[in-house]
């Protein structure tokens, strides 16, 4: 491996070569994250100013590492100058902010010269975010979707329509359930004064159930909502898909 004692013995002024060869390493590093991300990614849609960002903050990185050096006073000073800076983005998915640490890491590292550490540490994380694309852990193909049965109440509605839920799904999670009477207008006729007015009516007491659902690989949403639609007890069914997690 290159030694960059060769070509730098000061770490507070860097020579011109050291300061390419760091800067050009962290590009090459920080672009091959970037690519394994994009090969590893399954979500259909693409940040591409998150790939971006991925790519340049390790410039970023290696700038600020070889301006402070060893300097301590040049450190504090830096942190007070970031300390001005608010960042507001946030990164909801943790695998995300790992690889924006990575490229952090390769930064970081480029700019205190661990030109080892760097590329070690840089085909180390890929071939592990490679491993972990095609393990157990990455292979998945399933339809979520939020599930809202209105039911009748009665003796062991819940268990009942839990029965159903679970023949045509891998896993449900009851996320919220009330408890509600509803007026239901049987009869109206017109008075005097040509107006309606109810004659006769039915209290009904229902109970509104929502699931969190994953459904069975190759099993049809129809088939559950014409299952429970049959259902004497179930007044009304709803299914609304909000995410699909597909092997790509």
């Amino acid at each position: 491996m290159f030694d960059i004692q060769t070509i730098q013995t000061n770490s507070e002024n860097p020579t011109f070569l050291a300061i390419l060869i760091s800067v050009l390493l962290a590009i090459v590093l920080s672009s091959l994250i970037v690519i394994t991300y994009d090969f590893t990614t399954k979500s259909l849609e693409r940040n591409h100013h998150f790939l971006q960002s991925l790519a340049m903050i390790s410039i970023l990185a290696t700038m600020v590492m070889q301006a402070v050096g060893d300097s301590l006073a040049r450190g504090l000073g830096m942190l007070g100058a970031l300390a001005v800076i608010r960042f507001r983005t946030t990164l909801r998915d943790p695998r995300n902010m790992t690889f924006m640490f990575a490229s952090l890491a390769v930064g970081i590292s480029c700019g205190a010269f661990g030109f080892t550490i760097a590329t070690v540490g840089t085909l180390a994380f890929c071939f592990m975010a490679v491993i972990l694309r095609f393990s157990p852990f990455g292979k998945y193909e399933t339809l979520t979707g939020e599930l809202k049965v209105t039911a009748f109440l009665g003796d062991s509605v819940t268990e009942k329509v839990e029965n159903i839920v679970k023949e045509y799904t891998q896993g449900c999670v009851l996320t919220e359930y009330r408890t509600r009477d509803r007026t239901v207008t049987l009869e109206t006729e017109y008075n005097e004064h040509g107006k309606k007015v109810v004659t006769a009516s039915e209290e009904q007491r229902l109970r509104e159930l929502n699931y969190d659902i994953n459904l069975k690989r190759g099993v049809d949403d129809r088939l559950l909502i014409d299952h429970l639609n049959k259902e004497t007890f179930v007044k009304e069914v709803r299914l609304r898909f909000t995410r699909r997690d597909k092997e790509l």
